[in-house]
């Protein structure tokens, strides 16, 4: 991966140490690169001649081309001892499970530190039927129509399935001009040599039996179709597709790649929006990028840009939702998606959902805006997307504000007590929030109280008026998404008058005197089956962000005003009847 990625899986921003999009040349590990390689790394390195040899000589190949480094233009990282012998158990490994076992011996702090998340086979082949969807042909009879790159290739596991296809259907072409072509067609790129070296192996080992077709007299070694070089760099041939699983994390920009990628960055910059970005700017007038990405892009206010520019240059025509939260970033519970762009002009976007099966939830208008993404992810709740997604109001628009409670309480640990003081503020934590009413979590009674030290906590760290609460984070298992307490003047009163918010909390208050909805009715409006309906299908993910908050679609004021009157099964009703199309 990138050396970009020093950041990649972690919180933690870093400054870049070279400019972004520069080519990359090595062929050999440098020192701190072999620093990464577990002994565990460096035996299966050794292992893939040996892998080699059985795939060729099952292909029915003799002689030099049953040595890797005679039969593939590819030279390995590192020097590999020669006659290793083979494992049994890697036999019957495919091409992409070599490059699976490459990165699974890397050590773990590794791959994180380096954001290498290798794509599982089921997601690969999903992502390649996603992209010959939208190129609109069938996988046995046509041969690829323009360039196919992965700009983070990695063992080149999402590269497997479109050079598979590719050569079943080029099987009445002569052989040697099919291989010749390949470089043409399959681009990948990666800043890892070891990852670039077993992709262009497992690569070639696809090509075998189209090789094995050439006479003996007109074979030449076999084409390298992966390089080492960054995927940010400006590449002189367009692609007709991009497939990738980009590399993540925050990144801090200089001054100069800030103003390079100012039109699709809000605030801090994450590694895979600017990949998805140059992804875009690669395509030629047909193309279609794939990719199997975080949903954060969907509906985080630092995407704003980004999602403004997809939509004006490729809009997003599809979605496939991951149901598995685990297993495909590394160390984090990260909703995934798989998603397809188009340069073509599309009315309309696939929403499907892969788990044991794939299921189809809703084809939905396509999203263009920078404003939050409305995608259900169930059925169900598509209606209801579909009526949100054509609103012209917002909670913000209406005149509320919604910010994350200002205490971190790590931070102030050792400033918190479990009794009250004079100089004292006791503290709402997410918990005390659960079921929607406002109680004291007995768990967090050790930490109920937080010291106001100095003269800027009585401005920062005080709440002293009526507000809404929501829970910033829920757990997985939790049924709803939203919820939602309401915090009144007699909590406060009994509170003396004043509360701290801890940082898993939002606050909603309304910025003008007389609202649109009472604080009263606006958290009974967010405690409704509909407005968790809606805030599911603009935040999968189990954070809710102050902004997606303010964000959440609503109808015309009349109608919400007309709210404040109604509560229970009449106010679930008429909120029901308002989101449906």
């Amino acid at each position: 991966m990138s050396d970009l990625l020093v950041a990649a899986a972690t919180s933690e921003a870093v400054d870049i140490a070279r400019p972004l999009g520069s080519r990359g040349s090595r062929s050999k590990i440098d020192d701190s690169a072999a620093a990464d390689l577990t002994p565990a790394a460096k035996a299966i390195l050794a292992a893939v001649p040996a892998w080699w040899k059985a795939q060729a000589s099952a292909a029915g190949l003799t002689g030099r081309w049953l040595d890797v480094g005679e039969a593939l233009q590819a030279d390995p990282p590192i020097d590999i001892p020669a006659d290793h012998p083979l494992d049994d158990s890697w036999s019957t490994l495919a091409p992409e499970q070599v490059g699976a076992a490459y990165v699974e011996a890397l050590a773990a702090a590794t791959r994180a530190r380096h954001g290498r998340h290798y794509t599982p086979p089921e997601l690969s082949s999903h992502l390649w039927h996603l992209a010959r969807t939208s190129l609109g042909f069938s996988p046995r009879t046509h041969v690829l129509p323009g360039l196919v790159r992965d700009p983070a290739c990695g063992g080149g596991a999402l590269l497997l399935p479109a050079l598979r296809e590719h050569l079943r259907a080029s099987y009445s072409v002569d052989p040697a001009l099919t291989l010749a072509g390949l470089p043409n067609l399959i681009h990948g790129v990666d800043t890892d040599p070891a990852a670039i070296w077993v992709a262009n192996v497992a690569l070639a080992a696809e090509m075998l039996p189209t090789f094995a077709r050439i006479p003996d007299s007109r074979r030449k070694p076999l084409p390298a179709l992966a390089e080492v070089g960054d995927g940010l760099a400006d590449f002189d041939q367009p692609a007709r597709v991009v497939l990738m699983n980009p590399p993540y994390g925050r990144v801090r920009l200089s001054p100069t790649e800030r103003e390079r990628y100012a039109h699709v960055l809000y605030g801090h910059a994450n590694l895979y929006g600017l990949f998805m970005a140059k992804a875009v700017e690669s395509l030629d007038s047909d193309g279609v990028l794939a990719a199997l990405i975080p949903t954060s892009f969907t509906s985080g206010r630092y995407f704003a840009n980004l999602r403004a520019y997809l939509g004006r240059e490729a809009a997003m025509s599809a979605v496939t939702f991951v149901e598995d939260r685990s297993g495909v970033f590394t160390s984090v519970l990260q909703e995934t998606c798989l998603a397809t762009f188009e340069r073509r002009k599309r009315r309309r976007a696939r929403i499907r959902s892969l788990g044991s099966t794939t299921t189809t939830i809703a084809t939905v208008k396509v999203q263009k805006t920078g404003e939050p993404w409305v995608l259900p992810r169930r059925s169900d709740d598509a209606p209801v997307a579909a009526a949100a997604s054509a609103m012209g109001e917002s909670l913000a628009s209406l005149g509320w504000r919604a910010s994350t409670g200002p205490l971190v309480w790590n931070r102030r640990s050792k400033d918190l007590y479990p009794e009250p003081g004079p100089s004292r503020s006791y503290v709402i934590w997410a918990a005390d929030l659960d079921g929607g009413v406002l109680h004291r979590d007995a768990a967090r009674d050790s930490m109920r109280y937080l010291d106001l030290i100095s003269p800027s906590d009585h401005k920062v760290m005080v709440l002293n008026e009526p507000c809404v609460l929501v829970q910033r984070t829920t757990a997985p298992e939790q049924s709803r998404r939203l919820i939602a307490a309401h915090l009144s003047q007699d909590a406060l009163t009994s509170r003396d008058g004043r509360v701290t918010v801890e940082n898993h909390v939002n606050v909603l208050r309304p910025m003008a005197p007389d609202p649109v909805l009472t604080v009263e009715a606006m958290a009974r409006l967010l405690s409704t089956k509909t407005m968790d309906q809606v805030i599911r299908s603009i935040s999968g993910s189990v954070a809710l962000s102050a902004y997606e908050l303010e964000s959440i679609p609503m109808p015309n004021r009349d109608l919400v005003r007309a709210w404040n009157e109604l509560e229970g099964e009449a106010l679930e009703i008429a909120v029901s009847s308002a989101y449906r199309p």
